[in-house]
């Protein structure tokens, strides 16, 4: 297969959703994945384990296509094993708590010493220096620290998280952007790096709206509902159906008259207060009553074919049963019935990276807990079985 990460070997300490996501995106590429874990299993598989199952659908959704491992950091010889990796490895990449790795010993001064070729990737809440470097950090906090709460939920309501977990995959998308732009920099010098990124700094520009609203009014940027958070656009809200909601979104002048005889509402083509964006949201609850008293007519089906018909943005809203069953998606390869060993017959998702002309791994299965140990520790760093056997034994991996 030619894929663009082939030859590239990756240790992966991730856990829970942001960690694993970036290795994903790189197993997706072609990278050999070793995921490595405690004896014990990391904090998501812990959760499955104590509750007397095996794995869950997201334990399988990110880390397919990756080989696992058992591994003790805090044994002597687990952290031997560790070492030997990092001499055959190109990326280490974990998210822990600040200073994690450097307490166990094998931080990335030690390991780089050992490899000067390793691209070393972390991922934190706030990030390896500053202030706030040792505040806990999880989705939910560094929503509401980032400022994504308080702009979130119904202006009338209480301060709402996103209902994803958004932070934690803004993270994995980030470190998997910065292990990339540090191999391509170790193409051009033949050195390896030390990659950081705080969650807090990757959902920054996120709220990009919500500043523009301070920068125009002075005032802090208010809770929006489904309206436009700089509160400069409409139509912009989901509106209801017989069977639901849609979402309307009028970018352009040309989308509101399109929008107009779509509605069979061209009575209103020439109405003062809808001639343009501004006046449109002076006007909000009159533009938004108009827009509502025709999709609560319709299905929420019908109203999304006739705004593609007028070339109006807009989109049923969905739930995860139709969106997990997406035909273009399915169609497209991004989803994909797997036969897992543990769950049976599962959705789950490829790679959103297209890199054409490039192969694309068949999907492969998550591991169980130290699945590959032989393989990895036998046939990879050349131990025999009876020496692997004496790892287990001694609780190194």
């Amino acid at each position: 297969m030619t894929t663009p990460l082939a030859g590239i070997t990756v240790l992966d300490f991730g856990q829970i959703y942001q960690g694993p996501y970036a290795t994903l995106l790189m197993a997706k590429g072609g990278a050999n994945v070793i995921k490595i874990e405690p004896p014990r299993g990391e904090p998501l598989r812990r959760r499955v384990i104590a509750a007397g199952g095996d794995t869950t659908l997201p334990i399988a959704m990110l880390n397919a296509n990756k080989r696992g491992v058992t591994l003790n950091l805090k044994s002597e010889r687990g952290k031997d094993l560790l070492r030997e990796m990092v001499k055959r490895a190109d990326v280490l990449l974990e998210n822990f708590s600040p200073g994690t790795m450097d307490d166990l010993g094998v931080g990335y001064e030690v390991l780089k010493a050992v490899n000067p070729r390793l691209i070393y990737a972390t991922g934190t809440g706030y990030g390896i220096s500053g202030p706030d470097r040792d505040n806990l950090a999880m989705d939910f906090t560094i929503q509401a620290n980032s400022g994504i709460m308080s702009v979130t939920g119904d202006p009338s309501g209480p301060p709402m998280k996103a209902g994803p977990t958004l932070v934690d995959f803004m993270g994995g998308i980030h470190l998997y952007a910065g292990v990339l732009t540090a191999l391509f920099h170790r193409m051009a010098t033949g050195e390896g790096q030390l990659v950081e990124i705080a969650m807090q700094e990757t959902v920054y520009p996120t709220l990009a709206s919500s500043y523009d609203y301070y920068r125009r009014t002075g005032k802090a940027p208010p809770r929006a509902g489904n309206r436009q958070a700089g509160l400069s656009s409409a139509p912009y809200n989901a509106f209801p159906t017989t069977d639901g909601h849609v979402v309307v979104h009028v970018v352009t002048e040309e989308h509101w008259p399109n929008l107009l005889r779509a509605m069979d509402r061209e009575d209103l083509l020439d109405d003062p207060r809808f001639q343009n964006h501004p006046l449109r949201v002076a006007n909000m609850d009159a533009t938004e009553a108009v827009v509502a008293e025709w999709t609560s007519t319709k299905t929420k089906t019908e109203v999304a074919a006739i705004l593609k018909r007028a070339r109006v943005p807009g989109a049923p809203v969905r739930n995860a049963i139709e969106v997990m069953n997406d035909a273009h998606m399915h169609e497209r390869g991004m989803l994909q019935h797997v036969d897992h060993p543990s769950l049976g017959d599962v959705i789950l998702p490829n790679s959103p990276l297209r890199l054409h002309g490039a192969d694309r791994p068949a999907p492969v299965p998550s591991p169980s807990l130290g699945q590959h140990n032989q393989e990895v520790y036998g046939d990879w760093l050349g131990l025999s079985a009876d020496e692997v056997a004496a790892l287990k034994r001694d609780g190194a991996i």
